[in-house]
């Protein structure tokens, strides 16, 4: 059975998308911009501060199906540029303790309304 999962604590889907869909356990994670809930806008700032709103959006998905960054196996990072890794690596690093999930981390030509990073997540109960 599938669960549609939103929270008013993240940015709402841009498109035909859900926010999170939840799945025999496994709870799959729309890629988050860093959107500010409460504004609609990104946050001011450079790639530590898109990745830190990214992950609290995260965070926020999480919690409305009852799981936490602990919960996540699997991230896949979109950057706007490789360039950008190191900055963001030590903001994901953050939001962890313990192990860490599998990760991918790409640099693409583009994201959505000129992002510098977007992540998608797959967690588990």
């Amino acid at each position: 059975m599938k669960k549609v999962i939103f929270t008013e604590k993240a940015p709402a889907a841009i498109g035909p998308y859900s926010q999170a869909v939840e799945v025999n356990g496994m709870v799959f994670l729309s890629g988050q911009l860093p959107v500010d809930p409460a504004t609609g806008e990104f946050v001011p700032g450079g790639v530590t501060e898109q990745t830190t709103q990214v992950f609290e959006n995260i965070k926020n998905v999480l919690a409305e199906a009852g799981l936490t960054t602990a919960n996540i196996v699997k991230t896949t990072v979109f950057l706007a540029d490789m360039s950008l890794f190191a900055e963001m690596n030590a903001v994901y690093a953050k939001y962890f303790e313990g192990d860490f999930p599998a990760r991918s981390a790409v640099a693409v030509k583009a994201l959505p309304k000129g992002a510098l990073v977007e992540i998608e997540s797959i967690a588990v109960r």
